[in-house]
């Protein structure tokens, strides 16, 4: 392969992997299950920065959302920032951190969130999906307390008890 046709490959490969972090909000917004999990690779993790796993494998991950959707209410993800770093080692390997928000109700509340993604992508025989998905929260809170809850150590107030932050560090 020429190196214009790498450069071109790699531009394709981006584009493809930053399209997995909004078709996730998509697919989770519309509780497009199938279109969830068609998005992670078979053996995929899904978990939080400082909580529990919410599953390992496509069928975990299917019984953690399916849960989910039947608990929500509407929901509506932005996908802000984009960074992806290819590993050197393996063209088939890929590593991305993405900032998002999130709308959620939630509870009987309507709650907004503040959350990156870490995530681990793997190329297949259909092309990229996640192998890895870490939410890390900066904050998720009752829409009418976020004027107060940002100043708070105690930013994660979906659900009890309320706890701290993911990030920033420190805070």
């Amino acid at each position: 392969m020429s190196d214009l046709e790498s450069r071109i490959r790699r531009l394709e490969d981006l584009e493809e992997i930053r399209g997995l972090a909004v078709r996730y909000g998509f697919a989770v917004d519309e509780r497009d299950l199938d279109g969830v999990c068609a998005l992670f690779t078979e053996d995929a993790e899904l978990r939080t920065m400082s909580g529990p796993g919410k599953g390992k494998g496509v069928a975990a991950i299917a019984a953690y959302f399916g849960g989910r959707f039947a608990a929500l209410g509407p929901t509506n993800h932005f996908t802000h920032g984009h960074v992806v770093d290819f590993d050197d080692e393996d063209p088939d390997v890929a590593t991305g951190l993405v900032s998002s928000h999130a709308e959620v109700w939630r509870d009987g509340a309507p709650m907004i969130t503040a959350l990156r993604y870490h995530d681990r992508y793997r190329r297949g025989p259909d092309g990229w999906r996640f192998s890895e998905r870490v939410q890390a929260y900066m904050y998720f809170v009752d829409v009418r307390e976020y004027p107060q809850a940002l100043g708070d150590r105690l930013r994660m107030r979906a659900g009890d008890p309320w706890k701290k932050a993911d990030w920033p560090a420190g805070l």
